[in-house]
């Protein structure tokens, strides 16, 4: 393929010299350790490092030219070629490299602040259980036709997403199905891409630290409902949901009048939930082992995808039913206690909230709250999350999450001020093995103890290293050692 095809719909700002334009590429990077001969090394400002520091190595490694969107450095001699947007170059550039691969796929992407590793869970598994190929991209990991791929970030960068899109055409996939944060979304990482259906679970707060305001964070949020998606499944219960631009097939879905497909009728106990969807053409019942009203809306946006590539109701239900409970998301932990042991995702003060409130509603005789907040990330909300961890919890064990770069204990003292306008009593423990440790000797028979914050992660952040830690297999070694009374 030439350079000319490759990044054609690139946002190139000059024309090119005709014998470069024609000239062979063998593929496409933007990190300069990964270049190989005859590549085009897209440089962009990244995460950790700016990818134009790295240009002169991509081109010493045989890279054809640098593509970037700032101007040629004065002592810079071998092609650069400057474009509008560095990673909106990229994403158009990779969906040319490989053949426009999400045009022969059925893409469903989900975006919002939370419900979307399950409602992605959920999703997939309707399709499959309808006979149907599948890829899924998202927080818990990559999965291709089955198999189990590397995963870095909910969404990759869009090369990643357009090998990832390409892999699942070759392996026979009719269906990809990926999360698409609101990082992804304003910096052009998932830009270009033909969407089937769209899914915005809700929105609250949470990566200030990036967006800078709400509107922002909505704005992101909405960029791929503005690419018109042919169809769109929206939270009509959400007050930002109802503000989305949407010119496609819309389903609104929701617990409260004004939403089309509305579930009605809901019971929930330890179980799991059983409701009906009031639809305009009729009622449909569903049940699954999943639990709270949290994942009644989940459950209600997977259905709808479901109708928006016209599956069965009752075909749809029974997808519904065998989805088992989705890694890290309220995933209870039973080692023979008497006491009921979950552990959950939930990093923002919605989420603790809805996950405090799945907790209550299954009539426990206490709620012990385990949580933390990340590091080097937005500090405001922190003692939203102490707020809300202490308005309904019964005891809060405070602790670490993944601190990074932060002192575990300066990121304690933020969240404090959120606590202590409650008069709970409160364990402050910054060792997250202590603190679990500290919440499970002090559950007794009928409560439920909720470890937070970290999910399904296999690891956690600190100054200096990574370490191996999983708040399932550290809670359930622990229990073992307590003789799970």
């Amino acid at each position: 393929m030439t350079v000319a095809t490759v990044l054609e719909s690139a946002g190139v700002l000059a024309a090119l010299d005709p014998a470069f334009a024609e000239s062979f590429v063998s593929g496409l990077a933007y990190d300069s350790r990964l270049v190989e001969l005859a590549n085009l090394f897209f440089a962009f400002p990244g995460v950790r490092a700016d990818g134009r520091r790295f240009a002169s190595d991509a081109i010493a490694k045989g890279a054809l030219a640098v593509v970037s969107e700032s101007e040629r450095p004065s002592d810079f001699t071998a092609p650069w070629i400057q474009v509008a947007h560095g990673r909106k170059a990229l994403a158009a550039a990779s969906k040319n490299f490989f053949g426009a691969p999400d045009e022969r796929l059925f893409l469903t992407a989900i975006t919002g602040t939370n419900g979307k590793t399950t409602t992605s869970y959920l999703v997939d598994h309707i399709l499959r259980a309808c006979g149907f190929r599948t890829s899924l991209v998202g927080t818990i990991g990559y999965h291709v036709a089955g198999r189990a791929l590397p995963a870095v970030n909910t969404t990759p960068e869009s090369l990643d997403l357009f090998k990832l899109l390409d892999l699942s055409v070759r392996e026979g996939v009719t269906h990809f199905i990926f999360e698409n944060s609101s990082h992804a979304q304003a910096l052009g990482r998932s830009f270009g891409l033909q969407v089937h259906t769209a899914i915005f679970t809700n929105l609250t707060r949470d990566h200030l630290d990036f967006h800078g305001t709400m509107e922002n964070y909505f704005e992101a949020k909405c960029h791929m409902f503005v690419a018109g998606p042919q169809a769109a499944v929206i939270n009509h219960d959400d007050s930002w949901g109802r503000r989305i631009p949407v010119g496609s097939q819309v389903y609104w879905y929701g617990l409260h009048p004004g939403a089309a497909y509305r579930a009605m009728n809901i019971r929930n106990d330890f179980d799991g939930l059983r409701f009906d969807i009031q639809t305009p053409s009729g009622v449909v019942a569903i049940e699954s082992p999943l639990v709270g009203h949290i994942n009644v809306y989940n459950i209600l946006s997977a259905f709808c995808c479901g109708l928006s590539y016209g599956l069965d109701p009752v075909a749809i239900a029974r997808g519904i039913a065998a989805c088992p409970v989705v890694p890290g998301r309220f995933e209870r932990i039973d080692e023979g206690q008497p006491f009921f042991v979950a552990v959950d995702y939930a990093h923002t003060d919605d989420a603790i909230r809805n996950v405090v409130a799945v907790a209550r509603s299954l009539n426990p005789k206490r709620v012990i709250t385990l949580f933390g907040c990340g590091g080097d990330r937005d500090r405001t909300k922190r003692p939203l999350m102490g707020k809300a961890a202490a308005e309904a919890s019964d005891f809060i064990v405070l602790t670490s999450d993944n601190p990074r770069s932060e002192d575990p204990m300066g990121i304690i003292a933020d969240v404090l001020p959120g606590i202590e306008t409650f008069t709970i009593p409160r364990l402050v423990e910054p060792d997250r093995e202590t603190a679990i440790r500290a919440a499970l000797e002090h559950a007794e028979a009928g409560d439920i103890v909720l470890l937070m914050g970290k999910g399904c992660e296999t690891y956690q952040v600190l100054a200096d290293r990574t370490i191996n830690f999983d708040d399932r297999e550290v809670s359930r070694r622990i229990l073992r050692e307590l003789g799970a009374r």
